[in-house]
């Protein structure tokens, strides 16, 4: 008895897909194919090993980095006598100057980076600021949202300025400086950081 046309069409594609299915290097297995690791994630944190000890004429301070789409904090080593620790000004120019800085092997190869303008820099007060404003060479609402949480977690974590975990920012038009918070959603969403200041307490109009 003859078999029905579509049976016979059916084998036909069948017998044909096989062959093309091996030219193209195509083969059928049960066991699992290992494609490799999954990229590791950075660790955002710098070894104790390597952090170099601290000179005589310098001291340690701590500088808040990019990592991971966060802030983390990152130990570095200035040449600022502890003695002369008391100069607000001084310290401040001296943690800018660490932001502005690329990080080191050690940092990069952690995941630090850093958003800071390397031009950036930083003034004292004006005549009607509030106690505790530094005035910056940018508007701070100016900078990169990132740039902006890096220096107020920075200026407000650090024991030199006080450690008020906040900072009093001014630009460098007349416009009244404003008080930003580093808080834990700053640190863990620094983009946040531009709708977190407020006017600063003591500003004169």
């Amino acid at each position: 008895m003859p078999r029905p046309r579509t049976t016979v069409l059916t084998a036909l594609a069948l017998g044909a897909l096989v062959p093309a299915l091996a030219s193209c290097g195509i083969r059928g297995t049960s066991v699992p194919v290992d494609a490799g690791g999954a990229p590791s994630r950075v660790s955002c944190k710098v070894p104790a090993d390597s952090v170099p000890p601290v000179p005589p004429d310098s001291s340690r301070v701590t500088v808040y980095l990019e990592c991971s789409s966060a802030l983390a904090p990152v130990e570095r080593t200035v040449s600022n006598p502890k003695q002369q620790s008391t100069d607000r000004l001084r310290s401040a120019r001296a943690l800018l100057g660490e932001l502005r800085e690329q990080p080191g092997t050690v940092e990069e190869e952690a995941g630090f980076i850093t958003a800071v303008p390397e031009n950036l820099e930083v003034s004292g007060p004006r005549a009607g600021d509030p106690a505790g404003t530094l005035r910056l060479s940018a508007r701070p609402e100016d900078l990169p949202s990132f740039a902006l949480a890096q220096i107020v977690c920075t200026f407000g974590e650090s024991a030199a300025l006080g450690r008020t975990h906040a900072a009093v920012l001014g630009g460098p038009g007349d416009g009244h400086p404003q008080r930003y918070p580093c808080s834990d959603e700053v640190r863990t969403h620094p983009d946040s950081v531009l709708g977190a200041g407020s006017d600063a307490p003591g500003a004169s109009g």
